[in-house]
């Protein structure tokens, strides 16, 4: 590789761990939605009969679906405390559940609203669907918004987004802020909760212009920002093993991005076939003032295509995101388990982590061995260890086990283990990481995976 990314200096002294705010931020969202509870709960009068309990059952689930949509788009936000502190891998499953609910509480809403209203009206749903949605104010947009957070959930299901690209989900997810944009209005001009009630009406308002706020910034202003001032370019791609490429991206002033090794950004290389997807790739060496490296496997059409890549290429990036760094760590010995291209933040974090380091490269064959070069250089620099798991000459697996994990690292469940590698991989490793001992707050891990 080339010269700029031969180490520079020596690992930073070690200092404590970076308690994660993800306590506190779960801890304010549920204390919503126990504020939304106490508004309808405050503004619902004495409920009788069937139809009643039905309306009124139909009316919490739409108040707390409303406020679930808001939640939903402040974690798309990508706002850096949650994206650098809590994870992205850990606010995208949160983003994952929050969209289950919100499915759930919209279909309960509609059914139960519908219900409630047939039964007072002593009517069909069907009829009753048509006359709401045809004679009621700001309806007609709020059916529009459901019908498109419906096709959202649809495309969302595991079963559905293994059949279609990450381009089509992407797009799709997109339309998110449509639907919550739509269905908006009916809220403040149906919901009893908020009539006659201006501080309830004001808090409502405040709660979708923030979050709208939140988008705005770090999704739309603060990438604009970020590549006017630092205009990023392809400055070379390199062959590092069979289908993985190296690519520097040089820029003006990087070192004021805040990058630390072990993050990644969002990457949209503005060449032809490239632009219109935005890619997570890790930071495979410690970010430099004027450059950054990142290395990608031939795994999909994105990826596929790096390596066709030529000098000059226009770089737009987002980030840097992700919480799997030094701050992590709670003690002076760390673990480093990659498998395949997983090592590429794995290296970064190989040159910098203070402290005792070993990496484990878990790959088929020695020539699959990304970055392997550079390893042993570091390793022969700090004194660290690097251990391969190769397969057998019959292709057969080395099995990772607890016994094999310790008999390689003195005091496991002593270390901090940093993690990465392909799902099922990453699973299995943390099983037997935590059969080991190892203290979950102690293994590190993030996943790229959609």
């Amino acid at each position: 590789m080339t010269a700029v990314y031969e180490r520079q200096t020596a690992p930073a002294v070690p200092r404590a761990p970076r308690r994660s705010p993800a306590p506190g931020v779960l801890a304010l969202v549920w204390a919503g939605a126990a504020a939304v509870v106490a508004l309808w709960w405050d503004g619902t009068a004495t409920v009788v009969g069937t139809a009643g309990w039905l309306t009124g059952a139909g009316r919490i689930a739409g108040l707390l679906c409303g406020y679930s949509c808001a939640v939903l788009v402040g974690l798309m936000a990508r706002v850096p405390l949650l994206e650098r502190r809590v994870g992205s891998d850990r606010v995208a499953r949160w983003h994952a559940m929050a969209g289950r609910y919100t499915v759930c509480l919209l279909v309960a809403h509609v059914v139960l609203v519908l219900a409630g209203y047939a039964a007072q009206d002593h009517a069909s749903l069907v009829h009753e669907a048509v006359t709401v949605v045809l004679d009621y104010p700001d309806m007609l947009k709020a059916t529009a918004g459901t019908l498109l957070l419906l096709a959202v959930g649809v495309t969302s299901a595991r079963a559905v987004r293994r059949r279609t690209s990450h381009e089509f989900w992407y797009y799709t997810h997109l339309l998110t802020y449509a639907a919550v944009f739509l269905a908006f209005f009916h809220q403040i001009t149906l919901g009893n909760e908020f009539h006659g009630r201006s501080a309830a009406t004001a808090a409502w308002y405040a709660l979708y212009l923030g979050v709208a706020a939140l988008v705005l910034w770090f999704r739309i202003l603060a990438p604009v920002r970020l590549n006017r001032r630092h205009r990023m370019r392809v400055e070379s791609v390199h062959q590092e093993a069979p289908g993985v490429y190296s690519v520097v991206v040089r820029g003006h002033r990087l070192d004021e991005l805040g990058a630390q090794p072990g993050q990644f950004f969002r990457w949209r290389f503005l060449a032809q076939g490239m632009g219109r997807t935005s890619t997570p790739y890790s930071l495979s060496a410690p970010p430099r003032p004027d450059r950054l490296r990142i290395t990608v496997k031939a795994l999909g059409d994105h990826s596929a295509a790096v390596p066709l890549l030529r000098p000059g290429t226009r770089v737009w990036a987002e980030g840097p995101y992700g919480s799997m760094t030094a701050d992590r760590r709670a003690s002076h010995r760390s673990l480093l388990i990659a498998a395949g291209v997983g090592v590429t933040p794995l290296r970064a974090l190989f040159e910098t982590l203070p402290g005792e380091v070993t990496l484990l490269y878990r790959a088929r064959t020695a020539e699959d061995l990304a970055l392997g070069g550079e390893l042993e250089a570091i390793a022969r620099w700090r004194g660290a260890r690097v251990l391969y798991a190769l397969n057998g000459p019959h292709g057969e697996r080395p099995a990772l086990t607890v016994e094999s994990l310790r008999a390689a690292v003195t005091d496991l469940a002593g270390h901090d283990v940093y993690l990465c590698g392909p799902h099922a991989f990453a699973q299995d490793l943390y099983a037997v990481l935590r059969a080991a001992g190892v203290p979950d707050r102690r293994i590190h891990h993030e996943s790229f995976q959609w």
